[in-house]
């Protein structure tokens, strides 16, 4: 327990106003007290109008530029794009569009974010990923015809776009998009797809709980949310809001990031079957399936082939891919199939070893995240305002460090008597807990070590001393696990007993504990939950908001 009170502590960046945690719920954010009043008045009267729309867009929507308009070649919908040819244009992204370009003519494509058109003139805003730039057109006849303000008019949102246009710095800035200090002049527009009618708004789905709110009317009137279902079944178009497109940023740095320190510390990246034939894991969390005749099952962890790399010469491994558990669980945290970040490694003396790479991995994360993505953290926040993380910078002292007996009396000095020492912590004792280290320590980060034998698996080594105990860890952020992790057994007779023992036929495993009768290497190592760590770092309060498209019990599809 080297971190004390007041000691400094590292924080990532968050433009919460609040400063306030969001409530950790099973259910995604409440669209507001009415949302579901003004969504089925808004559906029924756009029921309405849709027979009458189509027909309406059918005969009036132009998708051809006018033959007889000398700028026709300038606009309209160019035949479907099936690599006939390579012409050599250069194409520019929105989000390097600066002053520095001004007056230079450009290429860009992207989606129509929103559309407004009267008369002679038309303003869109295009979006590629999180960034946005407004483009005018204004009839002039040498550039921009009437008949191309008409076209550019009835574009629908979502479409894509292919825009030839002027760099202009402009003199107010545009506050609605990200490129603000530019707008681009347009001398050619061209529809690449055209988006049909939209299951809901994207500018809805990109709302925060407090815009939801405020726009709330005494009759109910106000913005419409996007509940969590709908955001699902209809995923593609929900992964286009500015913080959805952060979030997997986010995760894909997280990644990034646990590569480089681990390769950097002589770790080597393996990939391991998903078809096995016995559970990695024991326990009935597991999806059994028939292997041409014969059982098997979905690995629940890449465990034992981790181990078995060990055995084979490699001192350090680590992999990054799926992950299966069959828990009917539909709680926030929980997933049927997730993104796994794990690592092995030969231990010499004890399995702190393995804790210190934990350390500086997670600190390298931490770190690297605060550094280096914080846009994008800003981006996420600005939907979902968040408490920022705290963890202690790197060159502190040891990251806290609790044993399991120490962590029970906490919680019974607390006022939680139900905490047992042999039994396993239940979730809301893991949230009780870390409210008071948070209190105590000032850390969102800490890891509880010599947890009881009796609720690890069947491959964890046993304490020295008293085997009621054993060498096993977890490591917490904001009070939820996200670590499971320890010394494992790599005597082949223990370790057939220790199976046995809780319900694993070790003929199903054969060849696992096999590979430790050839001379076998001290070791530990620990798994990760991708996912969680994006979640609990980013304050979200619902694992399904950094799944990109989340598998639960009652999800299979999209």
């Amino acid at each position: 327990m080297a971190s004390k009170p007041d000691q400094p502590v590292a924080e990532a960046s968050s433009p919460s106003a609040s400063g306030a945690t969001p409530p950790v719920s099973q259910e995604d954010l409440p669209v507001s007290k009415n949302a579901d009043k003004r969504a089925a008045a808004k559906a029924e009267k756009q029921n309405k109008k849709a027979d009458k729309l189509a027909s309406r867009q059918k005969a009036e929507v132009p998708t051809q530029s006018d033959p007889s308009d000398p700028l026709h070649e300038k606009y309209g919908d160019p035949p479907r794009i099936q690599s006939r040819a390579v012409t050599g244009r250069k194409w520019t992204n929105i989000i390097s569009l600066t002053p520095a370009l001004a007056d230079q003519a450009v290429l860009v494509r992207g989606n129509i974010n929103a559309v407004r058109g009267k008369g002679n003139n038309a303003f869109i805003v295009l979006r590629q990923g999180t960034a946005t730039a407004q483009a005018i057109l204004f009839k002039d006849d040498k550039t921009v015809s009437k008949p191309m303000v008409k076209y550019a008019s009835a574009l629908s949102r979502e479409s894509v776009v292919e825009v030839e246009a002027i760099v202009r710095k402009v003199d107010t800035k545009v506050e609605a998009c990200t490129q603000s200090e530019v707008e681009l002049k347009v001398i050619g527009i061209h529809c690449i797809s055209r988006a049909g009618p939209l299951p809901f708004a994207p500018a809805d789905a990109a709302r925060s709980q407090a815009e939801l709110d405020a726009s709330e009317g005494p009759d109910g009137e106000g913005f419409v949310g996007v509940a969590q279902d709908t955001r699902l079944d209809n995923r593609t178009l929900d992964l286009r809001t500015p913080a959805n497109q952060a979030i997997f940023r986010v995760q894909s740095a997280v990644s990034q990031l646990f590569r480089e320190l681990l390769l950097s510390e002589g770790f080597q990246e393996i990939h391991t079957p998903k078809l096995q034939g016995g559970s990695s894991e024991g326990g009935a969390a597991v999806f059994t399936l028939q292997y041409f005749g014969q059982p098997g099952c979905l690995a629940q962890s890449p465990q034992l082939f981790k181990q078995m790399a060990i055995m084979g010469g490699m001192d350090r491994v680590f992999e990054v891919g799926p992950v299966f558990r069959a828990e009917n669980s539909m709680t926030h945290r929980h997933m049927t199939e997730f993104t796994g970040l794990d690592f092995e490694m030969t231990i010499h003396e004890h399995y702190f070893e393995v804790l210190d790479v934990i350390e500086r991995l997670f600190t390298y994360m931490f770190d690297g995240l605060h550094k280096r993505w914080a846009s994008d953290l800003e981006a996420i926040g600005k939907q979902y305002p968040f408490e920022p993380f705290r963890w202690l910078p790197s060159g502190s002292p040891h990251v806290l460090r609790l044993d399991f007996e120490e962590a029970i009396k906490i919680l019974q000095d607390n006022g939680f008597p139900e905490a047992q020492p042999l039994e396993d912590l239940s979730t809301e004792l893991e949230r009780e807990l870390g409210k008071i280290i948070k209190k105590q320590h000032n850390t969102d980060f800490y890891i509880i070590q010599r947890f009881p034998m009796g609720v690890r698996p069947f491959y964890t080594m046993p304490d020295p001393e008293d085997p009621k105990w054993s060498n096993s860890f977890d490591v917490f952020m904001r009070g939820e696990e996200i670590i499971s992790g320890a010394q494992r057994v790599h005597d082949p007779e223990l370790l057939a007993e220790q199976a046995t023992k809780l319900g694993v036929p070790v003929e199903s495993i054969q060849s696992y504990v096999d590979s430790f009768k050839y001379g076998a290497h001290p070791h530990g190592g620990a798994g990760v939950g991708l996912e969680r760590v994006v979640m609990l770092f980013c304050g979200l309060n619902n694992i399904r908001k950094t799944s990109l498209f989340p598998r639960d019990p009652k999800r299979l599809a999209p």
